[in-house]
Protein backbone atom coordinates (compact mmCIF):
# COMPACT_ATOMS: atom_id res chain seq x y z
CA UNK A 1 0.00 0.00 0.00
CA UNK A 2 1.26 3.68 -1.10
CA UNK A 3 0.57 6.75 0.90
CA UNK A 4 -0.52 8.46 -1.94
CA UNK A 5 -1.82 7.10 -5.50
CA UNK A 6 -1.59 9.96 -8.43
CA UNK A 7 -3.38 9.70 -11.36
CA UNK A 8 -1.97 11.22 -14.40
CA UNK A 9 1.91 11.43 -15.78
CA UNK A 10 1.75 14.83 -16.82
CA UNK A 11 3.74 17.66 -15.38
CA UNK A 12 1.39 18.36 -12.74
CA UNK A 13 0.97 14.64 -11.61
CA UNK A 14 4.94 13.74 -11.77
CA UNK A 15 6.05 17.27 -9.92
CA UNK A 16 3.92 16.82 -7.29
CA UNK A 17 5.22 13.12 -6.95
CA UNK A 18 8.86 13.82 -7.37
CA UNK A 19 8.16 16.82 -4.12
CA UNK A 20 6.00 13.86 -2.11
CA UNK A 21 8.31 11.47 -2.43
CA UNK A 22 10.69 13.07 -0.42
CA UNK A 23 8.05 12.54 2.50
CA UNK A 24 5.95 9.24 1.71
CA UNK A 25 5.93 6.23 -0.75
CA UNK A 26 3.83 7.60 -4.21
CA UNK A 27 2.82 5.71 -6.81
CA UNK A 28 2.02 7.81 -9.92
CA UNK A 29 -0.44 5.84 -12.40
CA UNK A 30 -0.36 7.08 -16.11
CA UNK A 31 -2.55 5.81 -18.54
CA UNK A 32 -0.74 6.16 -21.77
CA UNK A 33 2.41 4.26 -22.09
CA UNK A 34 4.56 7.60 -21.97
CA UNK A 35 4.49 10.36 -19.52
CA UNK A 36 3.13 13.73 -20.81
CA UNK A 37 1.68 12.00 -24.04
CA UNK A 38 -1.60 14.59 -23.97
CA UNK A 39 -0.71 18.19 -22.51
CA UNK A 40 2.46 18.30 -21.40
CA UNK A 41 4.04 16.64 -24.43
CA UNK A 42 1.92 19.07 -26.76
CA UNK A 43 2.59 21.86 -25.50
CA UNK A 44 4.85 25.13 -26.91
CA UNK A 45 6.55 24.80 -23.25
CA UNK A 46 7.11 28.11 -22.44
CA UNK A 47 7.28 30.93 -19.30
CA UNK A 48 5.86 34.40 -19.69
CA UNK A 49 3.64 36.38 -17.82
CA UNK A 50 1.23 37.40 -20.88
CA UNK A 51 -1.28 34.40 -20.42
CA UNK A 52 -3.27 34.26 -17.82
CA UNK A 53 -5.19 36.12 -14.92
CA UNK A 54 -2.87 37.21 -11.56
CA UNK A 55 -3.14 34.26 -9.75
CA UNK A 56 -1.81 32.28 -12.52
CA UNK A 57 1.38 35.58 -13.04
CA UNK A 58 1.72 34.78 -9.02
CA UNK A 59 2.57 31.25 -9.76
CA UNK A 60 4.74 31.45 -12.58
CA UNK A 61 7.12 34.58 -11.26
CA UNK A 62 7.58 31.87 -8.17
CA UNK A 63 8.22 29.62 -10.16
CA UNK A 64 11.06 31.51 -12.40
CA UNK A 65 14.16 31.19 -9.79
CA UNK A 66 13.34 27.03 -10.59
CA UNK A 67 13.90 27.54 -14.48
CA UNK A 68 16.37 30.48 -14.55
CA UNK A 69 18.93 28.61 -11.92
CA UNK A 70 17.89 24.85 -11.84
CA UNK A 71 18.30 22.71 -8.82
CA UNK A 72 21.80 20.79 -8.65
CA UNK A 73 21.60 17.23 -9.81
CA UNK A 74 18.44 17.81 -11.37
CA UNK A 75 19.19 18.01 -14.87
CA UNK A 76 22.61 17.71 -17.07
CA UNK A 77 20.89 20.02 -19.46
CA UNK A 78 19.65 23.30 -19.56
CA UNK A 79 15.79 23.09 -18.77
CA UNK A 80 14.83 26.75 -19.98
CA UNK A 81 16.59 29.03 -23.04
CA UNK A 82 15.73 32.73 -23.36
CA UNK A 83 13.57 34.24 -25.84
CA UNK A 84 12.31 37.43 -25.73
CA UNK A 85 8.53 37.99 -26.46
CA UNK A 86 6.60 40.84 -27.74
CA UNK A 87 2.70 41.46 -28.03
CA UNK A 88 1.42 43.10 -31.05
CA UNK A 89 -1.79 45.74 -31.25
CA UNK A 90 -2.86 47.31 -34.04
CA UNK A 91 -5.19 50.50 -33.56
CA UNK A 92 -8.29 48.42 -32.67
CA UNK A 93 -6.17 46.03 -29.89
CA UNK A 94 -4.23 48.66 -28.25
CA UNK A 95 -6.74 49.21 -25.17
CA UNK A 96 -6.19 45.20 -24.34
CA UNK A 97 -2.55 45.83 -24.99
CA UNK A 98 -2.35 48.39 -22.14
CA UNK A 99 -4.23 46.32 -20.05
CA UNK A 100 -2.03 43.53 -20.68
CA UNK A 101 0.71 45.79 -20.11
CA UNK A 102 -0.24 46.94 -16.56
CA UNK A 103 -1.21 43.47 -15.47
CA UNK A 104 2.75 42.13 -16.67
CA UNK A 105 4.91 45.51 -15.33
CA UNK A 106 3.59 43.94 -11.98
CA UNK A 107 5.45 41.07 -12.04
CA UNK A 108 8.36 42.34 -14.22
CA UNK A 109 9.90 45.52 -14.35
CA UNK A 110 11.43 44.61 -17.87
CA UNK A 111 8.65 44.61 -20.16
CA UNK A 112 8.51 48.14 -22.32
CA UNK A 113 6.69 49.62 -25.18
CA UNK A 114 8.23 49.61 -28.44
CA UNK A 115 6.97 51.04 -32.01
CA UNK A 116 7.01 50.40 -35.43
CA UNK A 117 10.74 49.76 -36.17
CA UNK A 118 12.04 48.07 -33.19
CA UNK A 119 9.23 45.54 -33.67
CA UNK A 120 10.86 45.19 -37.44
CA UNK A 121 14.41 44.49 -36.13
CA UNK A 122 13.42 42.08 -33.86
CA UNK A 123 11.15 40.44 -36.01
CA UNK A 124 11.77 41.85 -40.06
CA UNK A 125 8.59 39.59 -41.38
CA UNK A 126 5.89 41.25 -38.89
CA UNK A 127 3.66 43.70 -41.13
CA UNK A 128 3.53 47.21 -39.19
CA UNK A 129 1.94 50.16 -40.35
CA UNK A 130 -1.61 51.55 -41.47
CA UNK A 131 -3.81 48.97 -40.51
CA UNK A 132 -1.20 46.31 -39.01
CA UNK A 133 0.97 46.35 -35.60
CA UNK A 134 1.29 50.11 -34.69
CA UNK A 135 2.71 49.33 -30.94
CA UNK A 136 4.19 45.96 -29.19
CA UNK A 137 5.18 45.36 -25.39
CA UNK A 138 8.22 43.36 -25.18
CA UNK A 139 9.11 41.08 -22.33
CA UNK A 140 12.70 40.43 -23.02
CA UNK A 141 12.71 37.57 -20.21
CA UNK A 142 10.63 35.12 -21.64
CA UNK A 143 12.04 31.14 -21.19
CA UNK A 144 11.70 28.91 -23.84
CA UNK A 145 11.38 25.34 -21.85
CA UNK A 146 12.29 21.62 -21.75
CA UNK A 147 9.21 20.05 -21.56
CA UNK A 148 10.63 16.36 -22.25
CA UNK A 149 13.91 17.34 -20.19
CA UNK A 150 11.36 18.31 -17.26
CA UNK A 151 8.81 15.25 -17.28
CA UNK A 152 11.75 13.32 -17.32
CA UNK A 153 14.22 14.91 -14.68
CA UNK A 154 11.04 14.98 -12.12
CA UNK A 155 10.39 11.33 -13.17
CA UNK A 156 13.74 10.16 -11.68
CA UNK A 157 13.44 12.20 -8.58
CA UNK A 158 10.26 10.12 -8.26
CA UNK A 159 11.86 6.51 -8.45
CA UNK A 160 15.77 7.73 -7.11
CA UNK A 161 13.04 7.62 -3.76
CA UNK A 162 12.03 4.45 -4.10
CA UNK A 163 8.79 5.73 -5.59
CA UNK A 164 6.86 4.08 -8.70
CA UNK A 165 5.73 5.26 -11.89
CA UNK A 166 3.52 2.88 -14.10
CA UNK A 167 2.52 3.33 -17.52
CA UNK A 168 -0.18 2.19 -19.80
CA UNK A 169 -2.83 1.70 -16.88
CA UNK A 170 -6.07 2.72 -17.40
CA UNK A 171 -8.57 3.14 -14.36
CA UNK A 172 -11.66 1.47 -14.35
CA UNK A 173 -12.97 1.62 -11.25
CA UNK A 174 -12.31 4.03 -8.12
CA UNK A 175 -13.72 3.25 -4.70
CA UNK A 176 -13.15 4.57 -1.25
CA UNK A 177 -12.02 2.26 1.64
CA UNK A 178 -11.64 2.29 5.11
CA UNK A 179 -8.33 2.97 5.10
CA UNK A 180 -8.27 5.56 1.74
CA UNK A 181 -8.63 4.75 -1.74
CA UNK A 182 -8.63 1.38 -3.82
CA UNK A 183 -7.94 2.10 -7.94
CA UNK A 184 -8.11 -0.50 -10.57
CA UNK A 185 -6.95 -0.49 -13.78
CA UNK A 186 -8.57 -2.53 -16.96
CA UNK A 187 -6.21 -4.91 -17.09
CA UNK A 188 -7.34 -6.15 -13.40
CA UNK A 189 -4.12 -4.13 -11.36
CA UNK A 190 -5.24 -2.96 -7.98
CA UNK A 191 -3.41 -0.29 -6.12
CA UNK A 192 -4.35 1.71 -3.02
CA UNK A 193 -2.90 4.08 -0.63
CA UNK A 194 -4.13 6.98 1.71
CA UNK A 195 -4.36 9.54 -0.21
CA UNK A 196 -5.61 9.89 -4.08
CA UNK A 197 -4.44 12.98 -6.22
CA UNK A 198 -6.58 13.22 -9.22
CA UNK A 199 -3.87 14.60 -11.51
CA UNK A 200 -5.78 13.28 -14.71
CA UNK A 201 -5.95 16.36 -16.82
CA UNK A 202 -8.64 16.82 -19.07
CA UNK A 203 -10.10 13.35 -17.45
CA UNK A 204 -10.34 14.93 -13.79
CA UNK A 205 -13.57 14.97 -13.58
CA UNK A 206 -14.13 11.86 -15.65
CA UNK A 207 -11.71 10.48 -12.55
CA UNK A 208 -13.78 11.97 -10.01
CA UNK A 209 -17.19 10.27 -11.39
CA UNK A 210 -15.63 7.13 -11.32
CA UNK A 211 -14.14 7.31 -7.67
CA UNK A 212 -18.40 9.11 -6.49
CA UNK A 213 -17.06 12.62 -6.12
CA UNK A 214 -19.04 15.82 -7.10
CA UNK A 215 -17.18 17.42 -10.55
CA UNK A 216 -15.77 20.77 -9.97
CA UNK A 217 -16.24 21.91 -13.51
CA UNK A 218 -13.73 21.00 -15.75
CA UNK A 219 -13.82 22.18 -19.27
CA UNK A 220 -11.14 20.63 -21.97
CA UNK A 221 -9.91 23.05 -24.78
CA UNK A 222 -8.75 22.05 -28.39
CA UNK A 223 -5.59 24.66 -29.30
CA UNK A 224 -4.09 24.09 -32.83
CA UNK A 225 -0.54 24.18 -33.64
CA UNK A 226 1.19 24.22 -36.77
CA UNK A 227 4.54 24.19 -37.90
CA UNK A 228 5.89 25.82 -41.58
CA UNK A 229 9.16 26.74 -42.98
CA UNK A 230 10.95 29.95 -43.20
CA UNK A 231 12.07 31.22 -46.48
CA UNK A 232 14.89 29.41 -48.03
CA UNK A 233 18.16 30.60 -45.83
CA UNK A 234 16.47 32.88 -43.58
CA UNK A 235 17.83 32.15 -39.71
CA UNK A 236 14.62 32.45 -37.60
CA UNK A 237 16.77 31.23 -34.72
CA UNK A 238 16.89 35.04 -32.76
CA UNK A 239 13.18 35.99 -33.25
CA UNK A 240 10.93 36.37 -30.30
CA UNK A 241 7.81 34.80 -29.49
CA UNK A 242 5.15 36.91 -31.40
CA UNK A 243 1.81 37.08 -29.76
CA UNK A 244 -1.05 39.75 -30.92
CA UNK A 245 -3.00 41.58 -28.39
CA UNK A 246 -6.01 40.32 -29.39
CA UNK A 247 -5.35 36.86 -28.70
CA UNK A 248 -6.19 35.25 -32.29
CA UNK A 249 -2.31 34.59 -32.98
CA UNK A 250 1.33 33.16 -32.05
CA UNK A 251 3.97 32.07 -33.33
CA UNK A 252 7.45 31.07 -32.52
CA UNK A 253 10.92 29.70 -33.69
CA UNK A 254 11.79 26.43 -32.82
CA UNK A 255 14.43 24.09 -34.51
CA UNK A 256 14.94 26.03 -37.63
CA UNK A 257 11.05 26.36 -37.96
CA UNK A 258 8.39 28.42 -36.75
CA UNK A 259 5.60 26.82 -34.33
CA UNK A 260 2.04 28.61 -34.98
CA UNK A 261 -1.41 28.82 -33.76
CA UNK A 262 -4.52 30.77 -34.22
CA UNK A 263 -5.23 30.89 -30.12
CA UNK A 264 -8.08 28.93 -30.10
CA UNK A 265 -10.40 27.60 -27.65
CA UNK A 266 -12.74 25.33 -29.35
CA UNK A 267 -14.69 22.90 -26.19
CA UNK A 268 -13.64 19.08 -26.67
CA UNK A 269 -14.64 16.02 -24.60
CA UNK A 270 -11.55 14.72 -22.80
CA UNK A 271 -9.79 12.32 -26.14
CA UNK A 272 -6.62 11.97 -27.85
CA UNK A 273 -6.81 15.44 -29.75
CA UNK A 274 -6.46 16.18 -33.30
CA UNK A 275 -6.12 19.04 -35.44
CA UNK A 276 -9.30 20.14 -37.27
CA UNK A 277 -8.65 21.39 -40.97
CA UNK A 278 -10.50 24.57 -40.10
CA UNK A 279 -8.28 25.25 -37.41
CA UNK A 280 -5.39 24.30 -39.26
CA UNK A 281 -6.46 26.86 -42.02
CA UNK A 282 -7.15 29.40 -39.94
CA UNK A 283 -3.45 29.28 -38.06
CA UNK A 284 -1.59 29.54 -41.94
CA UNK A 285 -4.31 32.19 -42.29
CA UNK A 286 -3.23 34.35 -39.63
CA UNK A 287 0.26 33.58 -39.96
CA UNK A 288 0.00 35.75 -43.30
CA UNK A 289 -2.37 38.67 -41.97
CA UNK A 290 0.32 39.11 -39.19
CA UNK A 291 3.60 38.38 -41.62
CA UNK A 292 4.83 38.99 -44.72
CA UNK A 293 5.48 34.99 -44.44
CA UNK A 294 4.06 32.95 -47.22
CA UNK A 295 2.61 29.05 -46.39
CA UNK A 296 3.20 27.20 -49.07
CA UNK A 297 3.27 23.69 -47.13
CA UNK A 298 2.39 22.91 -43.86
CA UNK A 299 5.03 20.60 -42.54
CA UNK A 300 3.52 19.28 -39.36
CA UNK A 301 0.44 20.15 -37.54
CA UNK A 302 -1.21 19.00 -33.96
CA UNK A 303 -3.90 19.43 -31.10
CA UNK A 304 -3.45 19.31 -27.58
CA UNK A 305 -6.26 19.63 -24.55
CA UNK A 306 -5.69 22.38 -22.10
CA UNK A 307 -8.41 22.18 -19.11
CA UNK A 308 -9.49 25.09 -17.22
CA UNK A 309 -12.10 25.27 -14.44
CA UNK A 310 -14.33 28.21 -14.00
CA UNK A 311 -12.09 31.22 -13.03
CA UNK A 312 -9.35 29.65 -15.18
CA UNK A 313 -6.92 29.29 -11.60
CA UNK A 314 -5.23 25.64 -11.35
CA UNK A 315 -6.41 23.97 -8.73
CA UNK A 316 -4.97 21.53 -5.65
CA UNK A 317 -6.66 20.69 -2.42
CA UNK A 318 -8.64 18.63 -0.42
CA UNK A 319 -12.04 17.54 -1.54
CA UNK A 320 -14.04 18.67 1.79
CA UNK A 321 -16.93 15.62 0.83
CA UNK A 322 -14.57 12.55 0.02
CA UNK A 323 -11.50 12.12 2.26
CA UNK A 324 -8.21 11.89 1.63
CA UNK A 325 -9.71 12.88 -2.40
CA UNK A 326 -7.10 15.77 -3.64
CA UNK A 327 -7.82 17.66 -6.61
CA UNK A 328 -4.69 19.05 -8.84
CA UNK A 329 -6.05 19.68 -11.97
CA UNK A 330 -7.45 22.83 -14.38
CA UNK A 331 -3.90 23.99 -15.62
CA UNK A 332 -5.12 25.26 -18.46
CA UNK A 333 -1.98 26.55 -20.81
CA UNK A 334 0.20 27.30 -17.98
CA UNK A 335 1.11 23.69 -16.45
CA UNK A 336 4.84 23.74 -17.06
CA UNK A 337 5.15 27.28 -16.37
CA UNK A 338 3.96 27.02 -13.09
CA UNK A 339 4.47 23.30 -11.83
CA UNK A 340 7.23 23.65 -9.66
CA UNK A 341 5.00 26.50 -7.68
CA UNK A 342 1.79 24.38 -7.92
CA UNK A 343 4.20 21.17 -6.85
CA UNK A 344 5.08 23.20 -3.87
CA UNK A 345 1.31 24.00 -3.00
CA UNK A 346 0.83 19.94 -3.31
CA UNK A 347 4.20 19.31 -0.93
CA UNK A 348 2.62 22.08 1.95
CA UNK A 349 -1.19 20.89 1.43
CA UNK A 350 -0.59 17.37 1.89
CA UNK A 351 2.13 17.09 4.38
CA UNK A 352 1.11 20.03 6.31
CA UNK A 353 3.93 22.04 6.10
CA UNK A 354 4.25 25.70 5.84
CA UNK A 355 2.90 27.67 2.60
CA UNK A 356 5.40 28.12 -0.04
CA UNK A 357 7.13 31.21 1.03
CA UNK A 358 7.21 34.24 -1.11
CA UNK A 359 3.84 32.99 -2.68
CA UNK A 360 1.73 35.07 -0.41
CA UNK A 361 3.57 38.13 -1.24
CA UNK A 362 2.51 37.43 -4.86
CA UNK A 363 -1.14 36.95 -4.71
CA UNK A 364 -1.76 33.30 -3.95
CA UNK A 365 -2.34 31.45 -1.07
CA UNK A 366 -5.14 28.89 -0.44
CA UNK A 367 -7.87 30.66 -1.21
CA UNK A 368 -6.96 31.12 -4.47
CA UNK A 369 -6.31 27.36 -5.83
CA UNK A 370 -8.55 25.28 -2.88
CA UNK A 371 -11.30 23.09 -4.49
CA UNK A 372 -13.31 24.83 -2.61
CA UNK A 373 -14.04 27.63 -4.44
CA UNK A 374 -15.38 26.31 -7.15
CA UNK A 375 -17.86 25.00 -5.22
CA UNK A 376 -19.55 27.77 -3.10
CA UNK A 377 -20.19 30.24 -6.09
CA UNK A 378 -17.41 32.39 -5.81
CA UNK A 379 -14.70 30.95 -8.18
CA UNK A 380 -15.44 34.01 -10.34
CA UNK A 381 -14.43 36.62 -7.94
CA UNK A 382 -11.13 34.86 -7.01
CA UNK A 383 -7.80 35.58 -8.41
CA UNK A 384 -9.08 37.92 -11.11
Amino acid sequence: MSDVLILGGGIAGLSAAAHLARHMRVTVIEAEDALGYHSSGRSVSFSHYGIGNAAVRGLTAWSRSFYEAQPAGFCDTPLARPVPTIYLAREETLPALEALHAEMARFTDAVRWIGPAEIEALCPVVRTGAGQAVKAVLDPTGLKLDADALLQSFARQVRAAGSEILTGQRIAAIEATGEGWRVRSEGGESRTARILVNAAGAWGDRMAALAGVAPIGLQPKRRTIIVVDPPAGTDVSAWPFVHSAGGDFYMLPEAGQILVSPVDEVEDDPCDARPEDYDVALAAHQLEQYTTLPVPRIAHRWAGLRSFVADRVPTAGFDREAPGFFWLVGQGGYGLQTAPAMAAIVEALITGSAWPEGLDALGVGPAQVTPDRLRNGSAHSVAT
